[in-house]
């Protein structure tokens, strides 16, 4: 079944609900959602877009976003939903892999986009006179899709730095939203979703089961996440339904905390929930934002291999104090979900015993059938019929998993995933770095931070600045590292691998003196 038929089923029997906000200002209803998606969808199939071929979609989050989203969909063909974070040298290989034959990009992002997009590309500026004008196209029908058709493409970064597209299926996207229901929240019609976090990536994947019961959806007049906004929103439109990166949420916090108000605190009563996950969550701003927040929160922890569904903290764990181990539970990132089934194995795949640590592996109805053109990496992934993500943890008695670390050594800043080996292959092709290793090093405000550790080449003077103009110029301003340590050597094993962990504890001995 095409997932595009949750959005016509929602406009057929909600033609007059609310279904798109910017701000707290009402947009489209869901009769005038449905009719633009299908005009729109149409205007994709004059253009040659068809079932199964690739369209990109580079976007902030705009009010046009959903619509060009579910179009895609409706039209039968594949979304490549793209960081718009990213510089635009990685957006061209986004496009080439894809082989996208279209880029749907917002108007901020066209100048850099275009020059990129691959001889043969269309491009389609949202907004613009010619997509208002595909806009008045008789409606295309929902286009049939199989069920283990693929539906998106989603690319991540591996561990070898390049981005691998993961293959998310018709089933899968079902499947995550069904799981949406029964483990991280119900939907009521008064709802609304808003888009603070990035739609390309977890916060957009949640719009599924909202439009499925006819709730509505928000896009931030400011585009993104800040604070003040929110809670302005919170009392204007309420029963707001967010996804949060920790760090967001800690800075919700502190803006709560900071704002002030009769009684304190401005009231937060409008928030419904707050889904937070894409990195850890520490015990202490945990306790803190339950304090503040009261009882919205709820943790998910999901890989785009596995979208946004291997693991939930449900909010009746999160809010259990008279449980003996409580603290220990809500330091863990909760119980496989419904669909799902989670296991800790060791090397050789075997699983391990309460208490034991070793890799986190799931199987289920969302996990990916493989990479975009990318056989060996599937293999590696997908070793016995599950997907062995890469992190390492343990489970306790009831389930619950606690994550230990990672073993890919990503880097989680903010919420947006940094791979070390990408950051190093670029500071690598400048003239005066010889070696170089990244890690990530604690920040407050970010979770963590990527930090280098740079060993000059022969004759060539440290030059901080100049490696930090030199990544800027080559990848996304997030990925780029905050700080440069200049070395004369890397600490090594016998086999010549660098030591990262030797890094990591020197780098806190440094930062505990």
């Amino acid at each position: 079944m095409n997932i595009a038929r949750l959005l016509q089923r929602s406009a057929s029997l909600y033609p007059d609900r609310p279904a798109l906000r910017v701000g707290a200002q009402p947009w489209f209803t869901y009769g005038q959602l449905g009719a633009r998606v299908a005009a729109l969808a149409a205007h994709l199939r004059q253009q040659g877009i068809g079932p199964g071929d690739r369209v990109a979609l580079y976007a902030a989050n705009v009010r046009e976003y959903l619509e060009a989203l579910h179009a895609v969909y409706w039209a039968g063909a594949v979304t490549v939903p793209v960081n718009y974070k990213l510089h635009a040298r990685e957006l061209e290989y986004v496009l080439h892999d894809s082989g996208a034959a279209l880029l749907l990009v917002s108007p901020e992002l066209a100048p850099a986009a275009t020059p990129v997009a691959p001889p043969g590309t269309q491009v389609l500026v949202l907004g613009a006179p010619a997509y208002e004008q595909a806009m008045h196209q008789p409606p295309l029908p929902v286009q049939e899709r199989a069920p283990d058709d693929l539906a998106s493409l989603f690319y991540t970064s591996g561990t070898t730095g390049r981005p691998k597209g993961v293959m998310q299926t018709h089933r899968n996207l079902l499947a995550m939203t069904a799981c949406y229901f029964t483990d991280v929240d119900d939907v009521d019609a008064r709802d609304a979703m808003v888009y603070a976090a990035p739609m390309s990536h977890g916060a957009g994947l949640y719009n599924f089961a909202h439009i499925l019961r006819g709730a509505q959806h928000v896009v931030p007049a400011s585009g993104g996440f800040e604070p003040a906004e929110l809670l302005d929103l919170a009392q204007r439109v309420g029963r707001l339904v967010l996804f949060a990166a920790p760090t967001m949420v800690k800075r919700l916090v502190d803006h709560v905390e900071s704002a002030g108000g009769p009684d304190g605190a401005p009231a937060v009563s409008g928030f419904k929930t707050i889904i937070y996950g894409g990195g850890p969550m520490y015990v202490d701003d945990l306790q803190r934002a339950l304090a503040t927040l009261g009882p919205c929160l709820v943790q998910i922890y999901g890989q785009g291999e596995s979208p946004m569904t291997i693991t939930a903290l449900a909010r009746e764990h999160l809010l259990d104090r008279a449980h003996p181990r409580w603290l220990q539970r809500i330091a863990s990132v909760g119980v496989a979900q419904s669909l799902v089934e989670v296991r800790v194995v060791d090397a050789a795949g075997a699983p391990l015993p309460v208490g034991e640590v070793g890799e986190v592996v799931v199987r289920g109805e969302t996990v990916m059938p493989g990479y975009w053109n990318n056989p060996e990496a599937s293999a590696q992934a997908l070793q016995g019929g599950w997907l062995h993500t890469g992190d390492t943890g343990s489970l306790d008695a009831d389930g619950f998993l606690t994550l230990k670390d990672r073993s890919k050594d990503l880097v989680i800043s903010g919420g947006s995933n940094i791979y070390p080996r990408e950051v190093e292959e670029v500071l690598l092709a400048h003239p005066a770095v010889s070696e170089v290793a990244v890690i990530g090093q604690p920040d407050a405000e970010w979770g963590e931070v990527p930090v280098a550790f740079v060993v000059a080449r022969a004759g060539a003077a440290p030059d901080s600045a100049a490696l930090d103009a030199w990544c800027l110029a080559q990848m996304a301003r997030f990925k780029r590292p905050r700080h440069y340590h200049w070395v004369a050597a890397l600490p090594k094993n016998s086999y010549g691998k660098v030591l990262k962990t030797a890094l990591r504890a020197g780098l806190a001995d440094a930062q505990d003196s």
